[in-house]
């Protein structure tokens, strides 16, 4: 059963089983359950700010991942990118989306990625890009102040007050609380952006903008016999921001299983964008260095608690950058 006109309650009307679940690698606290539909097995997530700290930190009372179905985004992602989505709906308090299981093509977040397997994701990531270039929310999704601010030391004070027991937002806590000990450098630039990311959120409007989708890491990812790229979970923090936005994320939380130097990888997803007809001169040097600058508003946090070494180094680097970057423009 393929995409189609039916609507969720339609399909669900027709479920043989409905059963939670709790997947072992989702750390936002959402719900899920596993639906069989004549005979065919289906996901259903929930998005409930109530059960989804991520949603919280986002404001999005759980309407994005919907917006973008209900408006033909989805619809309009290249055929190299498997959403497998095929309803949603929000019925005035829940947002839930159901989407074919495609736990065979996900991918072993243990195991690094092979050559091919990464050289596609970069690839499609940036086809994804181009079909969007110059795309302007008008959907009302993740806006851009709020990405980078929801791994900030509010957000986790936050959960910690509402007493979640969310695994990621204590360990942001503690890795924010450690950053100026490991690394004063970056400490320096990034926890004043968190208090007002004004000055970073405007210097990232003047670069070219396309859809995100936001979470570019391990455990949304597969490849489909066809070569196709899995991508899952559009609901965390989709929207209009720069291309590089998914690719500093790509970079940050996939460190550990690329098979090239992020350095290369950059080359990598600019070639491939070039590829793909779009221009990168005029604003790539700066683009580059705002948004890894930006990721580290994101995962400062997740650096610091690595420890320091070339990872820690490597982003240090391109945070003096940006910050350069930042100077000369306001100058």
């Amino acid at each position: 059963m393929g995409e189609g006109p039916a609507g969720l309650d339609e399909f669900l009307a027709r479920a043989d089983d409905r059963t939670p679940w709790a997947p072992d690698d989702t750390k936002s606290g959402a719900r899920f359950e596993r639906v069989v539909i004549d005979g065919e097995p289906f996901v259903l997530k929930y998005q409930d700010p109530e059960d989804d700290w991520l949603l919280r930190a986002n404001g999005d009372p759980g309407r994005c991942y919907v917006r973008l179905w209900e408006s033909g985004l989805l619809g309009r992602l290249p055929a190299v990118i498997d959403h497998a989505v095929v309803a949603a709906a929000f019925d005035g308090t829940v947002g839930r989306v159901l989407l074919r299981d495609v736990s065979a093509a996900l991918l072993d977040v243990e195991v690094p990625f092979t050559p091919e397997q990464h050289a596609r994701f970069v690839a499609h990531m940036a086809a994804l890009h181009a079909a969007f270039w110059g795309w302007r929310d008008d959907v009302g999704l993740t806006p851009l102040p709020r990405r980078y601010l929801m791994f900030s030391p509010a957000v986790a004070a936050a959960e910690a007050a509402r007493g979640s027991g969310a695994v990621v937002p204590r360990l942001m806590g503690e890795g924010w609380q450690r950053l100026p000990e490991v690394s004063p450098a970056m400490a320096g630039v990034v926890l004043p952006l968190l208090e007002d990311p004004a000055p970073l959120v405007d210097a990232l409007t003047r670069v070219p903008h396309t859809l995100v989708h936001g979470d570019w890491k391990a455990a949304n990812l597969g490849s489909q016999p066809d070569g196709r790229t899995v991508l899952l979970d559009f609901g965390e923090a989709p929207g209009e921001a720069s291309p590089l936005a998914d690719l500093s994320w790509y970079l940050a939380l996939n460190a550990a299983l690329l098979p090239e130097p992020k350095d290369a990888v950059l080359e990598s997803y600019r070639t491939a964008l070039e590829g793909c007809r779009v221009s990168t001169s005029g604003w790539w040097d700066d683009a580059v260095a705002l948004e890894l600058l930006a990721c580290m508003l994101q995962f400062g946090w997740e650096k610091a608690l690595g420890g320091t070494g070339d990872e820690l180094s490597w982003w240090e680097e391109w945070v003096q950058r940006g910050a350069c970057c930042l100077a000369e423009g306001a100058a």
